[in-house]
């Protein structure tokens, strides 16, 4: 039988990264999902997409495959906002109970 460690609530934070780095990964990947999603929703291909966005095919088949370290959060929601998405920014006060403050998305679509 193999042996195996069962993972935490973070993929990113069991490979090692910080719970900082963990958060925007997950923010990330996140918001490509929906990228994703949309594209294919749309019935696009990823050069219309890619057009349409403000970029080049090359460079959104990377950031859809997961190379997440060449696009910021922000390019991120502007790509959402050209496909058709509300992008909602909310800032809420770090509860007590909570030892720092955290970064997340939630998706609404």
């Amino acid at each position: 039988m193999a042996d195996f460690v069962v993972g935490g609530k973070s993929v990113f934070r069991d490979i090692g990264f910080s719970s900082e780095e963990a958060e925007e990964l997950e923010v990330k990947s996140s918001l490509i999902t929906q990228i994703s999603l949309a594209i294919e929703q749309r019935g696009m291909t990823q050069t219309e997409a890619a057009t349409l966005i403000g970029t080049d095919q090359p460079s959104l088949s990377k950031i859809l495959r997961g190379r997440m370290g060449a696009v910021s959060v922000e390019r991120l929601t502007a790509w959402l906002i050209k496909l058709g998405y509300n992008v909602k920014l909310t800032v809420t006060a770090k509860l007590e109970t909570d030892d720092r403050c955290h970064f997340s998305v939630d998706i609404h679509a």
